[in-house]
């Protein structure tokens, strides 16, 4: 199995790069939050995992060894294959995604290409006891110390943001503000609206 590569960005596809290692190069999938971070030229350091199919033998990269492992929980989900799995780690961070499910919130998986509102509700289901037994803690913050919800950044979208601007303007907000209209109130001012 390869599990780790460190070497030079060879080249950039849609949904790939070319990691170059030991002159030879592996086709590594990665979602789009991933990808945009990697450089041409550069060296970069991915944990894998190789999938293996009948047809095929891929490799999906990840930043931390949180992203992996959580990326592998989703894999062991019925339904739920690479592509989506990545896809879920494309919407938001770990904790965020860890904190939604603690909460019982499917929405923020219910935003994925292929994951409908069932799949989603059954991933919290089999997943919520599963997220608090990973080798990783943390919870989705704000400033000083407030979970952030899918409802807050769901309201922010509605209003033409895109998740990560919704997400980094609610961790700018006051973390002692817990109502979600004064959070959201307070997030777009940050955004200058």
């Amino acid at each position: 199995m390869i599990s780790y590569l460190k070497g030079k960005i060879l080249n950039k596809g849609q949904n790939f790069a070319i990691v170059e290692v030991g002159n030879v190069g592996y086709k590594v999938f990665l979602n789009p939050t991933a990808l945009i971070k990697l450089e041409t030229g550069k060296e970069a350091e991915l944990y894998t995992h190789q999938y293996v199919r009948e047809d095929a033998l891929d490799l999906y990269g990840f930043k931390s060894p949180e992203e992996l492992e959580f990326f592998e929980l989703l894999l062991s989900i019925s339904g739920i294959g690479p592509k989506s799995a990545s896809g879920v780690l494309a919407t938001a961070s770990v904790a965020n995604i860890k904190e939604s499910i603690s909460r019982g919130d499917p929405s923020l998986l219910t935003k994925v290409s292929g994951i409908g509102r069932k799949t989603a509700e059954r991933v919290v289901l089999e997943l919520r006891e599963k997220i608090d037994h990973l080798s990783y803690a943390g919870k989705a913050k704000g400033g000083d110390g407030a979970a952030i919800s899918g409802e807050e950044i769901d309201a922010l979208m509605a209003l033409g943001y895109s998740m990560p601007q919704a997400r980094e303007a609610l961790r700018q907000v006051d973390g002692k503000i817990k109502d979600s209209g004064e959070r959201i109130r307070q997030a777009l001012k940050k955004m200058g609206r």
